[in-house]
């Protein structure tokens, strides 16, 4: 009968298309707005709703249920074996227990390992489609160029061109199915890249989960991110080097209680600049991945640590210059407070993260993107990128999975 969006803007409002829909909805299927659910299951006399989205707590899961049956409907969660497409080719997935735990920087590290394997690599992207999605239906990226074609997103891009530039042929967009079978002709592994902590669209051969000890317990109380770490072959405890060795604990602990055969990897991300002398004593911003600040409830980011390790002065607090969107992400997410979330869900977005940018006063913007942010905006103050990429503590048990999984 109809989809509900939440979270991201200007999804509610508009339809997914009859070109997609298929025969059976010639006007498209409607998309409104969360806050009406209640309103909806009436007006349109439904049956049943699915939920269908990931990183929520389970307490949040089970409200949005309870306001389901309160009105009459059944509810549903989607399980794996409705949900993932089986490939012809091997398939190996990185997901996460919550956004932000490193998903990026672990494909790239798989990237590396399939690479140094002789094999051809078709990276699948978990989907972003913020466009017209009669023009998404199967998107494939060879080149930074193709993303300007395809009109990308800040967020699209940031998943997008660590991987270009690593020379890796990456697809995305609406149909799978299509996908998966456009991928198959061109590569030897599929190696899924995971969204937010959903479950891989694709039936892996390796299940990769990566977890966050700077938010220890999360990993048994978010959904799907605990059926991600159930499934997992693999878990990559990432960012233990700055993480309290308790906390650590609490994650490995929670692993050996509900997946006690899975391969435990403990990792770094290391952050590094290109002048960090450039760095002491200066006024700051910080200006951090956006999903991986608001969804994700993390309180710092690459270019947070990159500021305290290098000593920077002062961290300017840029709450008071938001305009716009920029403005409204603030007072919905109050645990921001000395970080810039590179929020880009499309040109208006963009532009008020520029006018952002503009307003706060600041001797140095530290971005701790994955892309080169500055390609996309103006940024009218000297400014500099922050670099990270995963390091195994002991990087045998990760390559030798991966050596099993393709065979």
């Amino acid at each position: 009968m109809a989809f509900t969006a939440t979270q991201i803007p200007d999804i509610a409002g508009r339809k997914y298309p009859p070109e997609l829909a298929g025969q059976r909805y010639p006007q498209g299927i409607p998309i409104h707005d969360e806050a009406d659910l209640l309103k909806l299951i009436a007006e349109l006399k439904v049956d049943e709703v699915a939920f269908a989205y990931s990183d929520v707590s389970h307490e949040a899961v089970m409200h949005k249920a309870s306001v389901v049956m309160t009105a009459g409907a059944d509810f549903r969660l989607n399980g794996p074996r409705g949900t993932m497409i089986e490939s012809s080719k091997p398939v190996i997935a990185v997901c996460a227990v919550r956004t932000g735990c490193g998903k990026s920087q672990t494909t790239r590290k798989v990237s590396e390992y399939l690479k140094e394997m002789g094999m051809r690599i078709a990276v699948v992207r978990h989907p972003m489609p913020y466009g017209d999605l009669t023009k998404q239906v199967c998107q494939r990226f060879a080149s930074l160029e193709d993303m300007d074609k395809h009109e990308c997103t800040i967020e699209e891009r940031e998943e997008y061109e660590p991987h270009i530039r690593r020379g890796n042929l990456v697809f995305a967009g609406v149909d799978y199915e299509k996908i998966i079978r456009a991928a198959e002709k061109e590569a030897d592994v599929i190696l899924w890249d995971g969204g937010n902590n959903d479950m891989p669209f694709y039936k892996p051969d390796l299940f990769i989960t990566v977890a966050d000890p700077h938010r220890a317990g999360h990993e048994m109380r978010y959904h799907p991110g605990e059926v991600n770490l159930r499934m997992a072959d693999m878990v990559v405890i990432n960012k233990v080097g700055t993480a309290a060795p308790e906390n650590v604990k609490i994650v490995e602990d929670n692993i050996r209680a509900v997946n006690p055969g899975a391969i435990v990897i403990r990792a770094n991300s290391p952050v590094t600049v290109e002048d960090p002398a450039a760095i002491r004593d200066k006024k700051v911003l910080l200006v951090e991945d956006g999903p991986t600040l608001t969804h994700g409830e993390m309180t710092f980011g690459a270019a947070h640590v990159a500021a305290s390790n290098h000593g920077a002065g002062e961290i300017v607090d840029p709450r008071p210059y938001a305009v716009g969107s920029i403005k409204d992400t603030f007072a919905r997410y109050t645990h921001l407070t000395e970080i810039l979330p590179a929020m880009g869900y499309g040109q208006k977005q963009m532009d008020e993260l520029e006018a952002t940018i503009r307003q706060v006063p600041c001797d140095l913007v530290l971005v701790g993107t994955p892309i080169d942010l500055a390609a996309l905006i103006k940024i009218d103050k000297p400014h500099m990128r922050v670099f990270y990429d995963l390091q195994e503590d002991q990087p045998g048990p990760f390559k030798s999975a991966i050596q099993k999984a393709v065979g």
